[in-house]
């Protein structure tokens, strides 16, 4: 096995400033993506939390609607809006990618940017229609 020439091999350790790194916008829907995979994930857990509450009688149901009715609950309603219709738009672009639609370099820019685009506008559609 040949030795590596120290003068092609690159020092290290090499320090990433990820503040400092433009991701392109194929990176940020498929970082976007996996968040927003996971948010939904946990959000099951306070779901069920507030579901059965809601099913243990007048009283339960009567306090679930008021935890529903706060600011905080408002504000994760935002959050998960914005997380279910990126998560929807961008694995449907997966979908097209797997089956080599929009694979270009190009095409696939443009197709991440209008998923992020139309996500954030279903998502604040679909809380403004939940919450109004």
């Amino acid at each position: 096995m040949p030795l590596r020439d120290h003068k092609t091999t690159p020092k290290r350790p090499v320090f990433l400033d990820l503040r400092r790194i433009q991701f392109p916008p194929q990176a940020i829907a498929s970082i976007a993506h996996r968040v927003t995979g996971v948010l939904m994930i946990l959000a099951l857990l306070p779901a069920t939390w507030l579901f059965s509450l809601s099913l243990s009688g007048p009283t339960g149901f009567a306090r679930a609607g008021e935890v529903l009715t706060g600011l905080p609950a408002r504000m994760a309603g935002l959050l998960l809006a914005l997380a279910l219709a990126h998560h929807l738009f961008a694995g449907f672009r997966y979908l097209l990618l797997d089956i080599d639609i929009g694979i270009a370099r190009a095409t696939a820019r443009r197709s991440a940017l209008l998923v992020m685009g139309v996500g954030v506008i279903a998502g604040l559609g679909l809380w403004w229609g939940l919450w109004t």
